[in-house]
């Protein structure tokens, strides 16, 4: 059986280069799902943007087709060319009994055209708690949101990372998605440490809403805290500076340390040190940083409900520093959070849980 991963900015993350500062929770989650795929015996490609890369690289037992570079083209007709002849060309040379891409985007659309044309399965899987309601979707332009609809009328299969993507998918869209939680693995490397640092980890954008936790560091001024976060590209055309002014007030506290775009690989062993993560984001679906906590042990405090037991929700800054301090002065607190979130981790969001369940519906919809 050979899968094809549609996911056209995962090229940094599969291949590991820190010299590209792109690092997506959709695209981290193809790339996990894509190496345990070729493990466990499928024949697995990805389709990607033009980074400089061969085409048909091989990583991890994955094949790699290059598609068209990021900025590539000339605005208004880009779309058609070279993006869409790419795409569509890497499709047809990836040949793939089914093929999968996450998170909404034009491409949900391209795909589930391209699979009813050749007569292949196609997957689509949320990304977010945004991604099934109508006006909501982060797709900037209606040409392309009108096709990525489109898509979800028309995709064989639908994938939803918690019950509220099921609820709105339905509701939205008159489709039922079947629930599978996203995955992680600890890397070999992961080490216990100290224990003594509040943890934030995201890009820089408003949505994210990183100011928060700033608040939280100047009223919590003997804990120590950690944001690491690069620029969003989409959110600088909205917002201008808006990353230089989080940065420059994040250097004003004494007790947060601001390290910008850290590669994956660099940003893991934070959470073997931290006590704490802290999500302050107004949407999620299910964060992969939540996996990286949970795995480890780590309770997170956030701000968004993901329908889960362990994840302390707050509802203001107040609620939050007190949750945070809490954490660190009551030691029998933390050790009992601590002990659920890894065991819900451990009966949820293993690799093997999610490898059966994908690996039925990969059957499924291929035949």
């Amino acid at each position: 059986m050979h899968v094809c991963f549609v996911a056209p900015y995962a090229w940094p993350v599969l291949s590991r280069d820190p010299a590209i500062k792109v690092v997506g929770g959709a695209e981290v989650q193809q790339a996990i799902l894509a190496r345990l795929l070729a493990r466990s015996g499928y024949r697995v490609s990805m389709i990607c943007c033009d980074y400089g890369q061969r085409d048909r690289a091989l990583v991890d037992g994955v094949v790699v087709y290059k598609a068209f570079k990021p900025e590539e083209g000339l605005p208004l007709v880009r779309f058609v060319h070279p993006r869409l002849t790419s795409m569509w060309q890497a499709m047809r040379a990836a040949d793939a009994d089914v093929y999968y891409q996450r998170s909404s985007a034009v491409w949900t659309g391209v795909v589930s055209a391209f699979c009813r044309w050749h007569g292949r399965g196609s997957i689509y899987a949320g990304a977010s708690d945004r991604d099934f309601v109508l006006g909501e979707e982060q797709i900037r332009f209606a040409r392309d949101r009108w096709i990525y609809r489109r898509g979800l009328a028309t995709v064989d299969a639908i994938v939803a990372q918690n019950k509220v993507q099921i609820e709105t998918c339905r509701k939205h869209h008159g489709r039922e998605a079947v629930l599978i939680q996203s995955c992680y693995e600890l890397p070999k490397t992961s080490r216990s440490g100290k224990k003594d640092l509040v943890l934030w980890v995201g890009t820089i954008h408003d949505q994210k809403r990183p100011e928060l936790l700033l608040e939280m560091a100047a009223r919590l001024p003997q804990r120590r805290f950690v944001m690491i976060g690069g620029p969003s590209p989409k959110g600088e055309r909205f917002r201008p500076g808006y990353y230089e002014s989080i940065r420059d007030r994040a250097a004003q506290l004494p007790n947060v340390e601001f390290t910008g775009f850290l590669p994956l690989a660099q940003v893991e062993p934070w959470f073997d040190r931290a006590r704490v993560l802290v999500c302050t984001s107004l949407f999620e679906g299910m964060p992969n940083v939540f996996l990286q906590a949970w795995a480890r042990g780590v309770p997170v405090v956030s701000s968004v409900d993901v329908g889960v037991p362990m994840n302390r929700v707050f509802g203001d800054v107040d609620e939050a520093v007190l949750q945070i301090e809490k954490l660190f002065e009551d030691q029998d607190d933390w050790q009992e959070a601590s002990t659920r979130a890894r065991e819900y981790f451990d009966a949820t969001h293993a690799p093997e849980q999610v490898l059966r369940q994908y690996g039925e519906l990969i059957q499924k919809v291929a035949a």
